[in-house]
């Protein structure tokens, strides 16, 4: 996993043995264990990391009007019982621009609006909640409504 994983050997003496992982992969998730020799003395831990990724079709950036998905995945073994989209903190409910379906959300035709954190909350059946967060990015225009721009003469207009 190397570049990707590092230990901090200055927290070693003081008892520290954490791994750090950057950046997770879905790959990674699975059982770690790590083992650490006193003198005689063997002590060890088990650490499973669960992974959960927000993946977007067609990749960022989008164009104003073109259909995306957004989709969510996780490594949790429990039953899903529940996913929640959530677009800059506010719940995103179902409607004819924002459909939901089998851990993904459809939006027909993204809009400026659209732009900014989409999060995935998902609830399993042994009350397990986790989510993830996308940054998600639409080129578009991002001007007046009414195409008509009045200016004074001699200023300036954008």
């Amino acid at each position: 996993m190397r570049p990707r994983v590092s230990v901090q050997d200055s927290a070693l003496r003081n008892g520290d043995f954490s791994l750090r992982i950057e950046p997770v992969r879905s790959e990674d998730a699975g059982l770690y264990e790590a083992q650490v020799a006193y003198n005689m003395d063997i002590q060890s831990c088990q650490v499973e990391l669960g992974v959960i990724t927000v993946t977007l079709s067609p990749p960022s950036p989008v164009v104003e009007n073109e259909p995306l998905l957004l989709s969510c995945n996780s490594s949790h073994r429990a039953s899903l019982v529940e996913m929640c989209w959530f677009h800059n903190g506010h719940l995103v409910p179902t409607s004819r621009t924002f459909c939901s379906l089998h851990g993904a959300l459809s939006i027909l035709r993204p809009t400026m609006s659209d732009a900014g954190s989409w999060r995935c909350q998902l609830r399993y059946s042994d009350n397990e909640i986790i989510s993830a967060t996308h940054s998600l990015q639409i080129l578009g225009f991002d001007g007046p409504r009414n195409p008509v721009v009045y200016a004074a003469a001699g200023s300036a207009a954008d």
